[in-house]
């Protein structure tokens, strides 16, 4: 298969066919199949049960699959035959903050007058908590938020929908064995916990955002809604995408150094309204994932099955890199594909993602799709 989708990769998801009810199953090339008799921790509507199992069932289960469907042994149904649910259920869902390039970009629109990074950024893997409730499939309608929002012109904030609605172009990982309150997970131990990739759009309602979070952080700008891929690329299927973060300086605390400081290759496309508008690629990325995980939890903070933590903005160092709209449109001041400078409504964003397979070609993960509706009375 040279679609990106074959037997080196199966990435998970959950699909149902008319009257059926949502099971697991696998993404071959064009059709969907099902796997929900491999084992009985499949034959559910999430796929927690079985990303509880550990990194051996993973391995062992993921043999056998591709096995199956090398030899036509498993159902299939066309993609376009089949619905697509959220793969898993979220626990807890965490945003870093982990481009460079993002950043420094960020500072330079909002301070331009000073340093763009503050002085915590290259010591830590700065994040937020969101929230996991609002965390939606690919394909999911994306309402336009309302909350206040005060431009610097505005003597008085006001309530209304935001003006400025952005995306994030991330890429998430999922917990698959969590840990317990008080525990750390270390750097080295990444793989142990992690079950695999999704791709991810952070929503952003920046108006909103500016207003509230000082002194606290995002909340209302953040909370509406973040789209994930429906499937699920196992972390093992990305063996041959590992790369190295670039060099940390200063040097990282002894919790964040451990030897498993890898990136990974992938490549992404923003596709606004069907025009390819950048392309960022994670392997720019500062932090690594294995560092996030451990500054997620070095305090003690325990981790469950279907957590979700996701990268922050995915931008490199060209203005073609940047993985959203506010850095393309450099806070609104220069408009980008045939005048857009944030999200206006019907607007329609895709992300597409890629990454070296084992035989020289790509992966293709899941794509994140969402469009955007009017804000609601």
């Amino acid at each position: 298969m040279s679609d990106g989708f074959g037997l080196d990769h199966l990435p998970y998801g959950v699909f149902s066919t008319q009257g059926s009810a949502p099971r697991v199953g696998v993404r071959y090339a064009d059709t969907v199949v099902d796997v929900a008799t491999v084992r009985p921790e499949l034959d559910r509507p999430r796929l927690n049960d079985f990303m509880g199992l550990g990194p051996a069932a993973w391995a062992e289960t993921h043999g056998r699959i591709a096995e199956l469907v090398d030899s036509d042994a498993l159902p299939a149904y066309p993609l376009d035959d089949v619905a697509l649910h959220l793969p898993f259920t979220v626990g807890d869902y965490v945003d870093f903050y982990a481009s460079l390039d993002h950043a420094s970009n960020v500072g330079r629109i909002f301070r331009p007058d000073q340093e763009p990074l503050l002085p915590n950024w290259r010591h830590l893997p700065v994040g937020y908590h969101g929230r996991g409730g609002t965390v939606v499939v690919s394909g999911t309608p994306v309402v336009r938020p309302c909350g206040q929002r005060k431009a610097p012109t505005e003597e008085a904030p006001a309530y209304g929908p935001s003006r400025r609605l952005d995306i994030e172009a991330e890429l998430g990982f999922v917990v698959g064995v969590g840990s317990e309150l008080g525990a750390r997970i270390g750097v080295d131990e990444f793989e142990q916990h992690v079950f695999g990739v999704v791709g991810v759009n952070d929503w952003s309602a920046r108006d909103i955002q500016a207003w509230e979070y000082v002194p606290l952080g995002p909340f209302l700008g953040k909370s509406f809604a973040t789209s994930v891929s429906a499937w699920v690329t196992p972390l093992a299927a990305l063996a041959s995408a590992r790369t190295h973060v670039p060099a940390q300086d200063p040097a990282p605390l002894p919790y964040l150094a451990g030897s498993d400081r890898w990136a990974l290759d992938v490549e992404v496309e923003v596709v606004l309204n069907g025009e390819v508008v950048s392309r960022p690629s994670y392997r720019t990325m500062y932090w690594s994932p294995a560092q996030m995980l451990a500054h997620l939890t070095v305090n003690g903070a325990s981790t469950r099955t279907g957590d979700l933590f996701a990268s922050g903005t995915i931008s490199g160092p060209e203005p073609d890199t940047r993985g959203s709209f506010l850095e393309l449109s450099w806070g609104g001041k220069e408009p980008f594909a045939g005048g857009h400078t944030f999200l206006e409504d019907g607007d329609e964003v895709v992300l597409r993602y890629s990454s070296p397979a084992p035989d020289g070609g790509r992966i293709t993960l899941g794509d994140v799709v969402g469009r955007i509706e009017p804000a609601r009375p």
